[in-house]
């Protein structure tokens, strides 16, 4: 390391000849000459450059050994491409040659203004404000690489109204609130990256990331920008580190310390996706970074890690650097500027070399460094170095130090020289059309002043030789994307850049990013993986995320569902519950469809009740067949054998009625149920209550002189039966008529089930239908109990008073019963209340007659009856 630091900062004296009025010197300048000069600003070559105390002549004191970035060459070779193929197309500028004059910034404020006034002044030599030579028609600058460059270049070229076109992917509205109305964009704004960011993380399910900015006011814009979206869109940072732009040997302790956290900050941290901002040669400061971890903890703590690049950035290594690598960055997400191939350009690339190449005082720095050379220099004569020759090609350099494909920064160049010309063109157009004369060289062609290109640069479209349309609207900003690339390195340090998605401002909202994942090669470190970033791991379908009080929301604990709720995707907020006909399977993460239940007879409850219904109605009929067939014995005739047949049939019809609720709820069968129920039940309890009174008034009309004696027949026991059951006829007609039972699914009774259930339409005339049974079950009871003590012989009332007692006993607990339960249940409730309540009439009435009758015919005797009296 510490040799690495000494060869960056050796010095190095290069004896550089100037005039003397030169206040400040200019390494290198490239020019050409043309009839128009397209001037060009690039920062590929930097100087440690110390304070001037004034304590000797400025312009005597020699600069050190330079650090170039050769690959940003290709910036100025692309303007030198561009130019050299509209001189060539006939089409373009016929008869007018363009030239260019480059100059270098050296990523350094004094020398971007020095630069700059030499690229508007100088000529044979520099004068200030003076213009000495009319040979150099300046109608354009083309630069910088970023905003502090090209704001620097701005603050003097403004004054001259001189259109600039920066190729930079740059912080637009700083330019555009300090009005600096001579600029124009080369590349979309950088914000519309920040949509794209967040839409790359979304895409990966990358919500715990490592931010890297550049240490500056643009690196805390970003910040300002960029926190505010990670956190609408659930994303949080593990951390936030600066990155210094140039590394300077005086500041070496306090740049290694710096090191040292950052390295140790991303070596901790369970992010294993790293946004980073920065300038072009942000990779650069990375790699030194790299270079100080402990190697025993490279593999884990950089090379398991995504970098997701903004577009300012490139991957480039200095020329010092030259046998360094990019492997940590294999597998990187790059957001670049678009590019397409460009027909020639490579070839034009092959023939660059210093030998072969006039007047390009870049070249011989650029040589030097890359392929550790040296050129016949009497001031190096002492020092052993291997001689640079023609044999030296770029293309046999790896991708950080020189890359033969056209760059995104490259491209935007080429077609910031081509708005020039057709501008330019326009111009010269419409100049000559004006005097109607021919396009030609002539006097008049010095007039033309480069304020005159703003009118046509504004909202400029043309399509270049690559097929693709370029166009400026009207505040200078081009309109376009950027490719998203994908950057796979290789042991010989070369790489290949991978175009796997692009970011369209113009598309829908929410699809501005399109991708092919297929297409991405992670690094080996994920055994080609999707890579994990996240604060912790996903919670499951059938958790939801709880916050960790004190901790990022990123940041959570997975907690199962709650009974009745489910989460179907990983990392949900909450539970949810299902629709209402599914619900939840057992491990709460998926949904049930219900099947749709009710009390059927093909079900082994059914098939209980339904045979006990049959059952009971068989042993009711043959309790109506052996009345019938002993219709004339002395013991059917005491029980007065009209009401016996309509009370026999009355339970045979309630035994039978229990069937409806056996069978599947439709609009037929849920009038019928209660309705028929009800109407049945209470015949055969007013039959019930007119065989009581028949027997109380049978006993009182023996007394003497009894009034009762008219009472007694069958007028007073059919008035009895038809008035009651009549009055509950006619609240069913009422329920009926007004609100009428109806099928429904009850959805919530059943957590797993859909019941299909008859609604009652009205409780109110559900209740007054038992209710009005119950009144008469109590004035029948009431009536039996006090008629319980008259002789044998004539004495149905004692049974009358069991049946009655159980009957009660079964329609009481049938109301908590059937109030505490829910679907079948409920149904199986009224249906056994039904059957048991009937069966309770049935034996305590019957069975024992029934008995003497088939089994003890002696008892059924009129004299037995009478000695009994």
């Amino acid at each position: 390391m510490k040799m690495f630091f000494l060869i960056f900062w050796v010095h190095k004296v290069v004896s550089l000849k100037c005039p003397t009025s030169d206040a400040f010197l200019v390494p290198h300048e490239w020019y050409q000459p043309g009839d128009f000069i397209v001037g060009g600003m690039a920062s590929h070559i930097a100087y440690h450059l110390f304070e001037i105390k004034f304590s000797e002549i400025p312009s005597t004191k020699p600069y050190e050994i330079p650090v170039v970035f050769p690959k940003f060459h290709q910036h100025i070779l692309a303007l030198a491409f561009a130019v050299k193929e509209i001189n060539e197309d006939s089409q373009m500028l016929p008869n007018i040659t363009l030239g260019f004059h480059i100059y270098d910034s050296y990523l350094n404020a004094r020398m971007t203004y020095r630069t700059t006034l030499d690229l508007l002044f100088k000529s044979q030599e520099f004068v200030p404000n003076y213009k000495c030579d009319s040979q150099k028609n300046l109608v354009a600058i083309i630069g910088g690489l970023d905003f502090v460059i090209s704001s620097h270049i701005a603050e003097i070229v403004q004054f001259f109204k001189i259109p600039q076109l920066t190729y930079g992917s740059l912080a637009q509205d700083a330019f555009q609130t300090s009005k600096l109305s001579s600029l124009y964009f080369m590349i979309p704004k950088e914000d519309h990256q920040y949509i794209g960011i967040i839409q790359l993380l979304h895409h990966f399910r990358w919500t715990w990331i490592g931010i890297f900015a550049i240490d500056n006011n643009d690196g805390e814009k970003f910040l300002h920008k960029m926190q505010p979206l990670l956190s609408e869109n659930g994303i949080c940072s593990s951390f936030i580190e600066r990155l210094a732009q140039l590394i300077h040997l005086e500041d070496f302790p306090e740049v290694y310390q710096t090191i040292s956290i950052i390295s140790m900050n991303w070596i901790s941290s369970k992010a294993n996706a790293f946004l980073v901002y920065g300038e072009a040669l942000t990779i650069m400061w990375l790699s030194i970074v790299t270079f100080m971890v402990d190697p025993e903890r490279k593999e884990i703590s950089l090379f398991r890690k995504v970098w997701i690049m903004t577009a300012q950035i490139d991957f480039v290594l200095s020329g010092f650097q030259i046998s360094w690598d990019l492997q940590m960055f294999h597998g990187a997400i790059s957001f670049t500027a678009h590019s397409t191939a460009v027909a020639g350009f490579k070839e034009f690339l092959q023939t660059i070399n210093p030998l072969s190449v006039c007047r390009d005082e870049f070249l011989q720095e650029i040589w030097e460094q890359l392929f550790d050379c040296s050129f016949s220099k009497t001031e190096l004569q002492e020092m052993q170095s291997r001689k640079c020759t023609g044999e030296m090609k770029l293309e046999d350099l790896p991708g950080p130090a020189f890359e033969m494909e056209m760059t995104g920064q490259s491209y935007s160049i080429y077609n910031a020289v081509h708005a020039v010309a057709h501008a330019l063109q326009a111009l010269y157009t419409l100049h000559f059309n004006r005097k109607k004369t021919m396009m030609c060289k002539n006097p008049d062609l010095p007039h033309l002043q480069s304020w005159q290109l703003h009118l046509f640069l504004q909202g400029i479209s043309f399509n270049n030789s690559a097929g693709e349309k370029v166009f400026l609207n009207e505040k200078g900003e081009a309109i376009g994307g950027f490719d998203i690339t994908n950057l796979i390195t290789f042991p010989n340090r070369s790489f290949q850049r991978v175009r796997v998605g692009k970011m369209d401002p113009q598309a829908l909202k929410g699809k501005e990013l399109s991708m092919d994942k297929d297409l991405i090669v992670w690094s080996p470190a994920f055994n080609q993986v999707l890579p994990f970033s996240r604060c912790n791991d996903p919670c499951f379908p059938g958790d939801w995320k709880k916050g960790i009080e004190g901790d990022q929301f990123c940041c959570y604990d997975c907690v199962p569902c709650p009974e009745g709720k489910i989460s179907n995707q990983n990392d949900m907020d909450d539970c949810f519950k299902c629709p209402e006909d599914h619900y939840p399977n057992e491990e709460k993460k998926g949904c049930i469809l219900k099947p749709v239940v009710f009390l059927s007879i093909e079900e082994t409850l059914g098939i209980g009740l339904a045979s006990s219904a049959l059952g009971f109605f068989f042993l009711t009929s043959w309790v109506l067949g052996t009345f019938i067939k002993y219709r004339d014995t002395p013991i059917v005739k005491a029980n007065n054998r009209s009401l016996t047949y309509i009370l026999l049939v009355s339970l045979l019809l309630c035994f039978l009625s229990s069937l409806f609720f056996l069978s599947q709820p439709g609009k037929v069968t849920c009038l019928l149920r209660q309705s028929t129920f009800g109407t049945t039940f209470s015949v055969a309890i007013s039959s019930v209550l007119a065989k009581t009174i028949i027997v109380v008034v049978a006993f009182m009309a023996t007394k003497p002189g009894s009034q009762m004696r008219r009472w007694v027949g069958k007028r007073l026991a059919f008035s009895t039966v038809l008035s009651c059951s009549l009055l509950q006829v006619c609240i069913c007609i009422l329920w009926l008529s007004t609100f009428p039972p109806f099928p429904e699914l009850d959805m919530h009774s059943q957590l797993q089930e859909i019941i299909l259930q008859c609604n009652e339409g009205s409780a109110f005339f559900f209740y007054c239908v038992l209710g009005y049974m119950g009144v008469l079950t109590i004035v029948s009871f009431i009536v039996a109990f006090l008629a319980r003590k008259l002789p044998d012989s004539f004495n149905e009332a004692k049974f009358i008073t069991f049946s009655m007692l159980a009957f009660c006993s079964v329609w009481i607990s049938f109301f908590p019963a059937y109030l505490s339960t829910k679907g079948k249940a409920m149904v199986a409730v009224e249906v056994f209340s039904i059957l048991s309540s009937s069966a309770a009439l049935l034996g305590c009435i019957f069975l024992p007659k029934c008995y003497i009758i088939v089994f003890r015919p002696e008892l059924n005797q009129r004299e037995h009856l009478i000695k009994r009296n």
